[in-house]
């Protein structure tokens, strides 16, 4: 019987111990995405622009050719950027999805092209995800001997996108579209996939985080 005792004295102290260790786990990861979120939200309300030498617009759906109301807010604020003379250079990125017959890089084009923008000025690259959209912004500014860049993306997007700019050898600042559709609670799911992708991407690398989708 005393054996039998000591046996579920030490079952007892082994498990107390997981169970501390699990939960000392628990508070650090819980700790730090929670420190990530804040972050997200705080780069989300921060506007740096400033003169740089290109505008990086980040994709967003089209419909058509014609930019859904999301891409539209983004456009609008590269095309401000672009009139008050901080770059000279406007990227627009995005691929398309099967049946379009537009990318999303030719719809934004368009737009701009419409509101003033000339053509020499207009950059065209594709991109199924903010890793490639900038991937492949980021060959197309190499390639141009450029390196500083403004981001135009929804606030909730931008910790991301100047991350995987900055893992890519930019050097970028935030600013997010003034006028975005997406407000208010309607905004919450986002900042928890942004949080979720910025935290893992922090630790496994924004390339590996891409590749696993």
């Amino acid at each position: 019987m005393a054996v039998l005792g000591d046996a579920v004295v030490r079952g007892a102290r082994a498990l107390r111990w997981v169970l501390q260790r699990l939960l000392i786990i628990a508070l650090l990861v819980g700790g730090y995405f929670a420190v990530t979120a804040v972050q997200v939200w705080l780069t989300s309300r921060h506007h740096d622009a400033r003169p740089a030498q290109a505008i990086v617009v980040m994709g967003a759906a089209q419909y058509d050719g014609v930019p859904s109301p999301d891409l539209v807010a983004r456009l609008q604020d590269a095309d401000s950027l672009w009139q008050r003379h901080l770059a000279p250079t406007v990227i627009v990125t995005g691929s398309k999805e099967r049946g379009d017959k537009y990318t999303e890089a030719q719809a934004s084009a368009a737009w701009l092209e419409q509101h003033g923008v000339p053509v020499a000025d207009i950059v065209e690259v594709g991109g199924n995800d903010s890793w490639t959209n900038l991937s492949l912004a980021t060959t197309a500014l190499h390639q141009r001997g450029l390196t500083k860049i403004l981001i135009v993306t929804d606030g909730f997007h931008e910790d991301r996108s100047l991350a995987i700019a900055s893992n890519l050898g930019l050097q970028a600042w935030a600013a997010p579209a003034g006028d975005s559709p997406i407000k208010g609670w309607a905004t919450v799911p986002y900042y928890v996939k942004e949080t979720v992708g910025v935290a893992v991407g922090r630790v496994i690398g924004y390339s590996h985080l891409h590749r696993l989708g």
